[in-house]
């Protein structure tokens, strides 16, 4: 299995927690306060990604960081998107120059 599985399979789990018992998963209690709850948490988890480079403590950074990609992919699931749709994107953008790529967005 690649990695790309994983989060494939997490896309799933998460996909299917937002229709649990609230009181049974964090993803659905988390998805039942709305949009606003879940930005608030990628924004919390971003910004200890920042701390925990700063700091210099890479063990933490790939925590933090973890902590981060799993709220987004929270954030894309209550949207009705897929970590499959974000591959897609990066796979379209690969080989071109970032300055490139901006520009093509208008």
């Amino acid at each position: 299995m690649s990695d790309a599985d994983i989060l494939a399979r997490l896309g799933a789990v998460i996909a299917e927690r937002l229709k649990a018992d609230p009181g049974s998963s964090y993803v659905a209690s988390l998805s039942k306060k709305g949009q606003d709850a879940i930005l608030k948490k990628v924004a919390e988890e971003a910004a200890e990604t920042l701390l925990a480079s700063k700091d210099g403590d890479k063990l933490h950074l790939i925590r933090e960081t973890a902590d981060l990609w799993f709220h987004c992919m929270v954030l894309l699931a209550w949207h009705g998107a897929h970590p499959d749709d974000v591959l897609a994107e990066l796979a379209r953008r690969e080989g071109t120059s970032g300055i490139e790529e901006k520009k093509s967005r208008g």
